[in-house]
């Protein structure tokens, strides 16, 4: 693990506890088993959705994308700012910003699978009508 991120856990505890850990060739930033942040490269990301965006987009900090089969995928997470470091106020703001946005998205219906139920698919009474 990088000092960088060896360093994340004091910079998020003026808010609330969080854990790293390994995935997608960095770290994921957790608190209560929800994933808030991300490392890569040794930069943060934080959670955005439509409502945090306009914060990140007026400080002109960018999103996260990786390729995926030669196209760009985007999967919500936006550069954290300078000043996320200077200090706790700083911190617990923008750590609250990527919160909201982590549990609006998990309070989100997810889309269903459409797998069928047992018994669905079977017509009922199959083999009754030769009563």
């Amino acid at each position: 693990m990088s000092a960088f991120a060896q360093e994340l856990p004091s910079v998020f505890a003026p808010w609330r506890p969080v854990q790293l850990r390994r995935m997608f060739g960095g770290w994921g930033v957790f608190h209560e088993g929800l994933m808030l942040a991300l490392v890569i490269h040794d930069t943060l990301y934080l959670k955005a959705d439509a409502q945090t965006e306009p914060a990140f987009e007026r400080k002109g900090l960018r999103p996260f994308f990786y390729e995926r089969s030669g196209r760009p995928v985007a999967p919500s997470y936006r550069q954290a700012p300078a000043e996320m470091y200077e200090g706790p106020a700083e911190a617990i703001e923008w750590a609250s910003r990527a919160w909201e946005a982590v549990l609006r998205s998990a309070a989100k219906p997810q889309a269903r699978s459409r797998r069928p139920r047992d018994g669905d698919g079977d017509s009922e009474g199959e083999g009754e009508s030769s009563r």
